[in-house]
């Protein structure tokens, strides 16, 4: 069974949150901070001090919903949240219920929805950070996280800095209850180094022409070409959650800053959504060799340069090294669905790190023909006064 549970301040019992801007835990209700190294040290201590079965929380008799009544008091706008931060916007509700696994908050005992990839979220009725413990353990354990160093005010701002890049953007677009939906999630990631040593053999041919009077001479030169090194690739990132439908999209916002992971620890979950990987290394390895060996490759060809045409080639490249690791990168995505017929939704992704965004704005085609209507008036109008002087 997964273990539910939050991080609590060691002042004052409330849950901690990760603060990126500082890269501290920060308790909402005494105010108090706190490093990664004291929260790890006071929760080493709570586990040494208590029995492994914790007494159940007082609270959780008083406070515990049933699946349907969670269903029943979650509003439109909560089930619209978790649809949207865990990436099942637009799914049928039958299939919805199916994806969906239930919890009990450890500091309220009202149930949780999830979905089976989630590790990490919030409760919808206290909302207190909440960590599911059996779902980044054992083989799930990521390696390395890579926290978030971009708060959300940040992101927000970053966000519509972007979207002023691109005019005739639905107003509704701007509508402050879509942006506050940014919600920041650690996606689940293989990144591979490896080291392959490849050998390249060919036939390469140049040819230069050039003229004395009338007559045209051509000089034709052939060369065995042959080409051997060791190549290394370093983190090669690949995605590991099945249902990242907008993969191409995420991978538009890399490269992250992978020197900056450090070892994993759940506190850094702590006020963000997580997702385990559902994606196994060997499902991918043989298409990650092949592209690793497509790239090799392609590197050696690219130093054959200056031949006029390059023929009977022949490589054998060998996979000398591979090594991978589980990692929690740091995203911030936000939806949006237009209010035209189509109901077309919207995908964006933000490096939690670098900033960088990626999606594909929406536009207002009434906005635009209003502005066309505007200019052609404008036109028509010069066209009349040019026409009556004349």
């Amino acid at each position: 069974m997964t273990d539910t549970f939050t991080h609590k301040c060691p002042n004052c019992g409330g849950p901690l949150l990760f603060d990126p801007k500082d890269q501290k835990f920060h308790c909402e209700y005494c105010l108090n901070v706190y490093t990664e190294d004291e929260v790890t040290a006071y929760e080493t201590a709570q586990r040494e001090a208590h029995l492994e079965d914790n007494p159940t929380s007082p609270l959780e008799s008083e406070l515990t919903f049933s699946a349907e009544s969670q269903e029943d008091e979650m509003t439109t706008e909560e089930k619209a949240a978790f649809k949207e931060a865990t990436g099942t916007d637009g799914m049928a509700e039958d299939t919805l219920e199916g994806a969906m696994e239930l919890f009990n908050c450890p500091s309220c005992g009202a149930q949780i929805v999830t979905e089976a990839t989630t590790a990490a979220t919030y409760c919808y009725y206290c909302h207190n950070p909440v960590v599911l413990s059996g779902r980044l353990s054992g083989k799930f354990l990521p390696e390395k996280v890579l926290p978030f160093t971009i708060e959300k005010e940040e992101a927000v701002e970053t966000f519509l800095a972007w979207t002023k890049k691109k005019w005739f953007i639905p107003k509704d677009f701007f509508n402050k209850e879509q942006i506050d939906k940014m919600t920041g999630v650690y996606f689940p990631y293989w990144v591979v180094d490896a080291e392959i040593e490849g050998q390249m053999h060919g036939m390469g041919t140049t040819i230069r022409i050039w003229r004395v009077g009338d007559i045209e001479y051509t000089e034709t030169k052939q060369f065995d070409v042959e080409r051997q090194g060791k190549i290394s690739f370093k983190e090669l990132i690949k995605n590991a959650l099945s249902k990242n439908v907008q993969q191409k999209m995420v991978e538009a916002v890399q490269p992250f800053l992978l020197d900056k992971a450090v070892s994993f620890k759940s506190q850094y979950l702590a006020g963000f959504q997580a997702e385990k990987r559902d994606i196994e290394y060997e499902t991918i390895q043989k298409s990650i060799q092949n592209e690793l060996k497509d790239y090799s490759e392609s590197l050696l060809r690219d130093t054959a340069s200056g031949y006029t045409t390059l023929t009977k080639l022949r490589t054998d490249i060998s996979l000398d090294n591979e090594d991978n690791q589980y990692m929690l990168l740091p995203i911030w995505v936000v939806t949006y669905r237009s209010n035209e017929q189509s109901k077309k939704i919207y995908y964006y992704a933000m490096n939690g790190q670098t900033g960088k965004v990626s999606g594909i704005l929406p536009v207002s085609y009434k906005r635009l023909g209003l502005v066309s209507f505007g200019i052609f008036a404008a036109l028509f109008a010069l066209f009349l006064i040019g026409g009556w002087f004349i």
